[in-house]
């Protein structure tokens, strides 16, 4: 992970802990293409590891988080990081394995970013 990418992946943390009250505790960030693919650990809270133990929990988690980060970018436009990168962002894909308590995040954006990084 080179710098820029390991900035990306602040910009990240920042700005989940900003809109949901936490971020994940450990972000790796890859450049690829047009993607910023960033393996998140660590992003459950107290009350949704206690959610997960029910029944249901896990799927309902899953579900209820996936959509909500999907969520907070659209209403909360990531402009930190279309001007750190100087790219727009047009979608992001979410995943997140409850058990594990590891996420995944594909943010895309309207230029190449491994080349334009690549080359610094």
């Amino acid at each position: 992970m080179n710098k820029y990418e390991a900035e990306f992946g602040n910009l990240v943390k920042a700005f989940r802990k900003r809109h949901m009250g936490k971020g994940p505790s450990l972000i790796r960030t890859t450049f690829c293409k047009c993607w910023v693919i960033c393996e998140m650990e660590g992003n459950l809270s107290p009350v949704e590891k206690f959610i997960a133990g029910a029944d249901d929990g896990k799927q309902m988690l899953r579900a209820a988080r996936t959509e909500m980060v999907k969520e907070m970018y659209r209403k909360n436009h990531p402009v930190e990081m279309e001007e750190f990168l100087g790219a727009k962002f047009l979608d992001l894909f979410v995943d997140i394995d409850i058990e594990k308590d590891f996420g995944i995040s594909i943010f895309i954006f309207d230029q190449d970013i491994e080349k334009k990084f690549s080359e610094r």
